[in-house]
């Protein structure tokens, strides 16, 4: 499943058209690139087909930090309801994310229901200490992932003396000025992307970008943005959900590869097939980041879907050796 809200190999702060949801690396095109010339004079590696899906380490950070982060109304941020939310960001990291993930988007359970599960598998209302009361609305964007961390807040919230409602908003542009209003007080946010939309709405969309691979900073720079729209925010949890890179378990065992470096050490050449949405090979979150920042060069390109069921089973069926995913799609779950 496709969850629209995400960079999705853009590179910079755009409007993704199919779900108008603003990405966290700037204008599409903006680099001025041209899909970078393969290049590939070795002789790479070659799909090879498997059902389970692995993500090579960006180990030389790539990618910005959009760490699942608590977006709160600054009116309402008193201690007892921040404190709330950060016992769901401290009980999150990438894998549970892919799980959560997995059991509604796999396993076709309610976002209500997979967080009702993982809040009392992960003791999530222990010791929550009780606010002044009252109405919270959380909102949530227009993909499952923020309805099931729409239902962690909630569950939380309640523990902490509030009535909660979970109300499915859609995307950014029409959650975050409501967040402004407080007509919605609580939202659950990617710290990266998030601190893009702020800064490009304030400083115009081609704002020098504020978000970085180091998420102290990143989420300095989101802080700052946020207080002048009356935002604050809860803690970051280890829990990314961002461009990745995957190729199949029985690709990476057979190449022996686990890291993005060692991707392009091994396997630039003349088999390899990357797989990805159409603009990928000119995004600097994309192929073109995989050569500026790795030197890894795809013997040939495989125009697909951003991140979506296409790009999956051409991993899965030795279509492609390696295509762009989201770090915490639930199909990343060991089978």
């Amino acid at each position: 499943m496709l969850r629209a809200r995400t960079r999705l190999a853009i590179g910079a702060v755009g409007a993704l058209a199919a779900a108008g949801i603003l990405t966290g690396c700037g204008d599409a095109g903006s680099s001025g690139t041209e899909a970078p010339q393969a290049g590939a004079s070795g002789a790479g590696c070659a799909p090879v087909a498997g059902d389970q899906l692995v993500v090579l380490d960006d180990d030389k950070k790539l990618q910005n930090t959009d760490n699942v982060i608590p977006a709160i109304n600054a009116k309402v941020a008193n201690p007892q309801l921040v404190a709330a939310l950060d016992k769901v960001s401290a009980a999150l990291d990438t894998p549970k994310l892919i799980a959560l993930n997995k059991a509604v988007d796999v396993d076709r359970k309610t976002p209500k229901a997979a967080a009702e599960e993982f809040a009392t598998a992960n003791n999530l209302t222990d010791g929550i200490a009780k606010g002044p009361g009252g109405s919270i609305v959380v909102g949530a964007a227009n993909f499952s992932e923020s309805q099931t961390l729409g239902e962690l807040y909630r569950i939380v919230l309640t523990a902490a003396g509030y009535q909660v409602n979970v109300q499915q908003i859609g995307s950014r542009e029409l959650y975050e000025p409501a967040l402004e209003k407080g007509e919605i007080q609580v939202v659950p946010e990617y710290a990266a992307t998030l601190a893009e939309f702020l800064n490009t709405k304030a400083n115009g969309k081609d704002a020098q970008p504020v978000s970085s691979p180091d998420l102290e900073k990143t989420v300095a720079a989101l802080k700052a943005a946020g207080e002048k729209a009356g935002l604050t925010f809860g803690t970051p949890s280890a829990a990314q959900d961002q461009n990745a890179f995957a190729v199949t378990k029985a690709f990476a065992d057979k190449y022996g590869v686990t890291t993005l470096t060692q991707l392009a050490e091994k396997c630039s050449g003349a088999d390899t097939v990357l797989a990805g949405p159409p603009e990928c090979p000119q995004r600097p979150k994309c192929q073109a980041g995989l050569v500026e920042v790795y030197n890894f060069k795809a013997g040939s390109f495989s125009s697909l879907d951003a991140a979506g069921p296409q790009t999956k089973n051409a991993l899965k069926t030795g279509a492609a050796s390696v295509g762009l995913v989201l770090s915490s799609d639930g199909a990343l779950a060991a089978s």
